[in-house]
């Protein structure tokens, strides 16, 4: 499957929202639907990189993008509801969902770990995407065949030290992925996780400041995972978490 290349037509007429959408992979993911015939819905906090994304897609003749800027950190159950009617209204469905938006802390001893940031670390990577995911619902079922993908992380298979609250975040985004699959198991809507592995983003320098980041991949180099399990050539795939990079 690491071979996988998809056909520039792999997307064509589906409907793909991907959260994190201003920076690294989720940025390298809505630029790469896009080409591949995708209209993208670009969600993040920042409005100036969203434009920045949209603006990018445009000029390589890209399906013009929708923005939804969204901070996951104070967004409520009445924001997604209200993002899924718009989208209902605008599109009439959603075939994909990326839910790649996430926040690392500060990496610490198990015993320093704050409640505060434990909290707003547990909002933005699970409760947000459960949230999200659950007002969407009514609008991915209206696609042929819909598409719900998390990226996750090694730290969410085996726990490491200092990782706290991210670590156990993405243990949680593993379980939630894990239930949404197997309960809509059989029907028109699958749902799986993607481990990067370590990559060339900001949120791994933060982790790693002294990493050569010349010895990463780039996110483009995971990009055959995203497109995959987007495509209609995964439609039996479900409930797995699978490595963009392949060791």
């Amino acid at each position: 499957m690491q071979n996988y290349q998809a056909a520039k037509d792999a997307l064509n007429d589906k409907v793909i929202l991907v959260t994190g959408a201003g920076d690294g992979i989720g940025k390298e993911a809505a630029l790469s639907y896009a080409r591949h015939g995708a209209s993208v819905i670009l969600l993040g906090k920042t409005v100036n990189k969203l434009t920045a994304v949209y603006d990018e897609i445009i000029a390589a003749g890209g399906k013009e993008p929708a923005i939804i800027p969204l901070d996951l950190k104070g967004a409520t159950a009445q924001h997604y509801r209200d993002m899924a009617a718009t989208i209902q209204a605008e599109f009439g469905k959603l075939d994909g969902v990326l839910h790649n938006a996430g926040m690392l802390g500060v990496l610490s001893p198990f015993e320093h770990i704050d409640l505060p940031t434990w909290q707003d670390i547990m909002q933005v990577n699970v409760t947000s995407a459960m949230l999200m995911t659950q007002a969407l619902l009514p609008v991915l079922k209206k696609a042929p065949r819909a598409s719900v993908v998390f990226t996750s992380s090694g730290v969410g298979r085996k726990g490491r030290a200092f990782w706290g609250p991210y670590a156990v975040s993405k243990f949680a985004t593993e379980g939630l992925m894990q239930v949404i699959a197997d309960e809509y198991d059989n029907s028109s809507i699958r749902c799986n996780c993607i481990n990067p592995g370590a990559t060339r983003t900001k949120m791994r320098s933060r982790a790693y400041p002294g990493e050569d980041i010349n010895l990463l991949k780039t996110p483009a180099d995971l990009m055959w995972l995203y497109l995959y399990l987007m495509s209609d050539d995964s439609i039996a795939v479900n409930g797995q978490s699978l490595d963009a990079q392949v060791k």
